[in-house]
């Protein structure tokens, strides 16, 4: 028993022993876990405060956020304020947060940072729940930044997804918190953040989709732009509309449960069609011409950096309606002159089988226009048949069907310069001796079909029945094709609208225009081709070109100044000129290719005849002529020989507006005015541009080249242009072989050149002078901006006198005068002596007078 109690007490012993062997392990094991927990705290606030050391001293500073100047666009106006262009490497409008609306403001934080009037910068929750995204990804695919981070990262960090990177957007986002003030963070959030398609900011997103100011929006369009931060491209209303679609949905929703809405409202907005605008082409859209002009002005003057990125103001003389209209004369003009020419043929051919499939993709591109075409419209067809019999092309194209009457492509002859327009072989009598099947052509829609009735389709006059406006087709907001059932009805319902057509094709041939206020010099529109789509080489500017007699009046006006009068008489006959060391000949002609005899000073510019305005520079001199052109304004080098008599030398169509706008401003240059005034983008003027005059020539002689002038458009070369029913003074311009036609000419307010030709010089076609070619674009375009407008007359300078005269003579007429004309004088050179009677013996002398 004894020894049974001993062991049970040993045993007793040992456990005890061994417990309080334990519990010392365990205090020791505590004791040392406490010192490494100690450790490793502080080493982790030593380690954390090396890493965010070196890390915090290569942050950059924030300082720059206080005096936020991003890149801006710098915006063209026009005369009327309407924009015309912009340039710029990032296209952001910078508005201060008091002009964006709350709609905006709460449609962005709902979706981006919800908890950004709380929160220090960091949302630690959104960076819990990223960090648990990421770790069961395995990668980094969600950031779960602030608005606040999305600043620091958009101004100062990278794109890259790495945890340094996330770290340093967070000291930066901390700081941003400590020196800005919650509405200067949205303020550089709202302008910087990028949303897609070159659009940096609300603003700009604002014009981009929807094409308003961002206190246009309504909630709908407001939800959109708030969902596009996260990913521009992939939300892109244009590309991808469901996405873009389901995107704002997410917004609105976020906006019900922050409180920003109601749910009422939120599920309007969600039910809102939403009118996408396609992105615009400042550039393309109005001026484009004038627009490359500025541009080159700016950037040399001004530098590249400041054009693209410091938010210029520029503010131009262009009016837009007079470049509409300047516009839509070029291109009717052309198209005229172009089928005057000939038809050049299709521009393609397509096998039977080709068909088909080449009408589906014309009917896809008009379900996916804004609008479909209409009359006036020009589009692509293919031939489908071709009756002679009816004298008739039957055509289908996109949008329906149609057909072509032979009255309607009788110009359609195979090109040939050396037969006129006008002779009965330049036209065609039968349809198919200029189409065939399958050729695919381009045709201008002029109307709808009547129906058998005799009754015109409501269409025509603008009416839709209701049950077939539900049966149209509705365009994709992403412009793919419709599918299945939709598609073939769409099909059909082209198919069964038919229309009278008429063939068209593009003009091969170029012009441009350019109108300058008289008064002013402002340039008021520039046409520098025909398409700047295709070419923005600016023909008013860039281009030297032969003027032929559209330069006569430098050299007439000249001859005033050295004692000619517009009663001078010149002998018009045949002259020879022989370069025996060249081997070379010259014997210039007539237009009309015979000689006139004595010839008045007047007749001889009104009929633009060529001998006598050679000799009326070789009595005056080549090289004061020369001089003279350059004190009009001429700055093109000038040939030093007989031969700019009939304008051999290239100018460019603005300084033959500098030229004829002395006459009307009655002797005084003006230079012409592009720019008006630009301004900086805090507002101040860096140039301003006011009116430069300059006397270059007397009033009187200015005055007499406007009267001579009016003769030109009365009476001789320019007669088309009396059809202007008011006082107007120009002059033609053909150079040899037809390559070059002009009209230059003025009003009291508005001088406009215009010139006609090919890009590589070849003739424009027999008869194709600038009586035919030009001037019917110079006079389109002025009936249409003087339209409505006041008749005014050309003012009499003192000086100037008025005198009758015997037309045949240009003396003082007799009793037995056969026809006489009131003509003007400088004063102090009217004519004293009198007519001879018909019948009388005139002395040979007489006739040189002035003249050779």
């Amino acid at each position: 028993m004894l020894g049974s109690r001993s062991c049970d007490g040993c045993l007793c012993f040992i456990v005890v022993a061994w417990k309080m062997e334990m519990m010392s392990i365990i205090a020791r094991l505590f004791k040392w876990t406490a010192i490494l927990l100690v450790v490793l705290f502080f080493g982790g606030i030593v380690a954390g405060s090396v890493v965010y050391y070196q890390i915090s001293k290569t942050l950059p500073s924030i300082a720059s956020l206080k005096n936020y100047k991003p890149p801006v666009i710098t915006s063209l106006y026009a005369a009327d304020g309407r924009k015309i262009a912009e340039f710029y490497e990032q296209r952001r409008i910078v508005l201060p947060l008091s002009e964006i609306p709350d709609t905006v403001i709460n449609a962005f934080v709902a979706a981006e940072d919800a908890r950004f009037f709380q929160h220090t910068g960091i949302d630690l929750i959104g960076v819990f729940r990223a960090m648990i995204k990421n770790l069961e990804a395995g990668s980094i695919v969600q950031g779960g930044s602030t608005i606040t981070q999305q600043v620091a990262k958009s101004f100062f960090l990278s794109s890259e997804r790495t945890y340094t990177r996330k770290f340093r957007e967070a000291i930066l986002s901390y700081r941003i918190e400590k020196a800005l003030t919650k509405k200067e963070i949205l303020y550089l959030y709202l302008n910087q953040i990028y949303l897609g398609h070159g659009a940096y900011g609300v603003a700009a997103a604002a014009e981009n989709y929807f094409g308003k100011k961002v206190n246009e929006l309504n909630l709908a369009e407001c939800a959109l732009i708030a969902g596009l931060p996260q990913a521009p491209s992939s939300y892109s209303p244009y590309h991808y509309p469901a996405r873009a679609k389901r995107r704002q949905i997410y917004v609105l929703n976020q906006m019900v449960t922050e409180g920003y809405v109601s749910r009422h409202s939120a599920d309007a907005a969600r039910a809102m069609e939403l009118d996408i605008k396609p992105v615009k082409n400042w550039y393309q859209a109005m001026a484009p011409w004038y627009a490359e002009h500025v541009r080159r002005y700016v950037e040399d003057k001004y530098g590249r950096d400041m054009l693209y990125n410091g938010g210029l103001s520029v503010y131009t003389a262009v009016n837009l309606d007079m470049q509409r209209i300047a516009r839509e004369q070029v291109e009717g003009g052309l198209r005229d002159l172009d089928k005057r020419q000939g038809y050049r043929g299709p521009v393609k051919q397509l096998a039977e089988e080709e068909i088909e499939p080449f009408l589906t993709s014309l009917r896809r591109a008009v379900q996916a226009a804004e609008t479909p075409p209409g009359p006036g419209d020009i589009v692509k067809g293919v031939v489908v048949d071709v009756d002679d019999d009816e004298g008739i092309v039957y055509v289908r194209f996109g949008a329906g069907s149609g057909q072509i009457p032979l009255e309607d492509m009788t110009w359609a002859r195979v090109p040939d310069p050396e037969v006129a327009w006008y002779k009965r072989e330049a036209k065609i009598d039968r349809p198919s001796q200029a189409l065939r099947f399958g050729d695919v052509i381009d045709v201008r829609i002029k109307s709808l079909m009547e129906d058998e009735t005799g009754e015109a389709r409501a269409e025509e006059a603008g009416e839709v029945d209701a049950e077939e406006s539900e049966k149209a087709p509705v365009n994709a907001l992403d412009g793919t094709a419709m599918e299945g059932d939709a598609e073939s009805d769409a099909a059909a319902y082209y198919e069964n609208r038919r229309y009278v057509l008429s063939l068209e094709q593009t003009p091969a041939v170029e012009a441009a225009l350019v109108s300058m206020a008289v008064q002013t010099g402002h340039i008021t529109a520039m046409i520098g081709g025909r398409d700047a789509g295709k070419s923005q080489f600016n023909r008013v500017i860039q281009s030297r070109r032969q003027p032929g007699s559209a330069f006569k009046p430098v050299i007439y006006a000249a001859a005033l100044d050295k004692g000619y009068t517009p009663a001078s008489i010149i002998i018009d006959s045949a002259i020879i000129f022989e370069d025996r060391e060249h081997d070379f000949t010259w014997k210039p002609q007539n237009y009309e290719e015979r000689f006139f005899g004595p010839t008045l000073f007047r007749k001889a510019l009104e009929k633009s005849h060529n001998i006598p305005t050679i000799k009326i520079l070789m009595d005056i001199g080549v090289d004061y002529v020369r001089d003279y052109a350059k004190k009009l304004g001429v700055d093109s080098p000038l040939s030093r020989d007989l031969s700019i008599a009939l304008g051999s030398s290239g100018l460019a169509p603005i300084e033959l507006a500098k030229v004829y706008a002395v006459f009307p401003n009655l002797g005084r240059s003006v230079s012409p005015i592009f720019i008006t005034k630009i301004l900086d983008r805090e507002g101040r003027v860096l140039e301003e541009n006011t009116p430069a005059f300059k006397r270059v020539i007397g009033k009187d002689t200015a005055y007499i080249m406007t009267h001579l002038l009016k003769g030109v458009v009365e009476h001789g070369t320019g007669r088309r242009v009396r059809s202007l029913n008011r006082p107007a003074a120009g002059k033609t311009g053909t150079t040899d072989n037809l390559d070059d036609a002009w009209f230059a000419g003025y009003t009291p307010d508005y001088v406009t050149v215009v010139w006609v030709g090919y890009d590589q010089e070849r003739s424009l076609g027999k008869a194709e002078t600038g009586a035919s070619a030009a001037s019917p674009i110079w006079l389109g375009y002025m009936q249409e901006i003087l339209k409505n407008k006041p008749v005014k007359t050309f003012e009499v300078p003192e000086g100037v006198v008025f005198s009758k005269i015997d037309a045949k003579t240009g003396l003082l007429p007799s009793d037995e005068s056969v026809e006489t004309f009131f003509e003007c004088f400088k004063a102090g050179t009217v004519p004293t002596e009198y007519a001879d009677p018909p019948d009388a013996v005139v002395k040979e002398e007489q006739f040189f007078k002035k003249g050779m």
